[in-house]
């Protein structure tokens, strides 16, 4: 890959179970993580800590999910919970090959407890003047929430992100309507790598039978040059949602 190139790749974990929670899985993800090599990773129901299933769970790690998938090849991340409980919590990560110069999670929950957020970074690609926004995002499942969490969005978008800026929006939006597809491009002026080079955005949901495009990869100021749904064998018997990817120009 050429070095002002940038592989990302977004994917729901499911908090390392697969389909159904019937088996751990995340030492199988870390190692189709690693064999897929991405640049950079967007990570959404990423356990933080569950005080139960280091009891009871075979192969739980001994550190955080974030850090235990960010030794195979990531050496910077962060992780921003948003969904706390009793038992611990979950939220999204961003892991990288290059150095996050910057990274803040910020609650877009309407609820008086963190249930949603996301995730704002900054890295600075070698030989690259510019610095790249990055956002990893997981909205909420009703409409009104979601609208909510885009203007969230907008406001921190617009107050932060140059115009002329690098900037790669991607996780899990639950938007199976594309309600928000619109705002995104007029607002934001985004487009979505999918929709751009194959005509439509992927269909992620569920992973035995990809229907809903549940997952988008949005970009700016940035050109597209490849993009693959990740849904071999493989990745079918790990999270309940398919991964994607997409290489861009700097």
């Amino acid at each position: 890959m050429s070095e002002n190139q940038l592989r990302v790749l977004t994917y729901n974990i499911h908090k390392g179970f697969n389909t159904g929670n019937r088996r751990f899985v995340l030492h199988q993800m870390r190692d189709a993580l690693i064999y897929d090599d991405a640049d950079l990773l967007f990570l959404q129901e990423m356990q933080g800590q569950h005080n139960l299933h280091e009891k009871k769970v075979l192969n739980w790690p001994e550190s955080s999910q974030s850090e235990f998938l960010a030794h195979g090849g990531w050496p910077y991340y962060a992780y921003g919970k948003n969904a706390i409980y009793k038992s611990g919590h979950h939220g999204n990560a961003i892991l990288s090959k290059y150095p996050l110069e910057f990274w803040e999670n910020i609650n877009v929950s309407p609820y008086p407890w963190a249930s949603r957020s996301l995730l704002h970074g900054i890295i600075r690609i070698p030989k690259s003047h510019n610095a790249v926004h990055i956002v990893c995002i997981h909205f909420g499942l009703m409409g009104a929430e979601r609208r909510r969490q885009v203007e969230i969005l907008c406001k921190r978008i617009d107050s932060h992100v140059p115009q002329d800026a690098p900037l790669i929006i991607a996780g899990d939006f639950n938007d199976w309507m594309g309600l928000i597809h619109r705002h995104f491009h007029e607002h934001l002026k985004l487009k979505e790598v999918f929709q751009v080079i194959q005509g439509r955005h992927a269909r992620t949901f569920p992973v035995w039978m990809p229907l809903l495009p549940m997952d988008r990869i949005y970009y700016r100021s940035l050109e597209p040059v490849t993009c693959s749904r990740l849904g071999h064998l493989s990745w079918r018997s790990l999270s309940d949602h398919v991964p994607l990817s997409a290489t861009f120009q700097l």
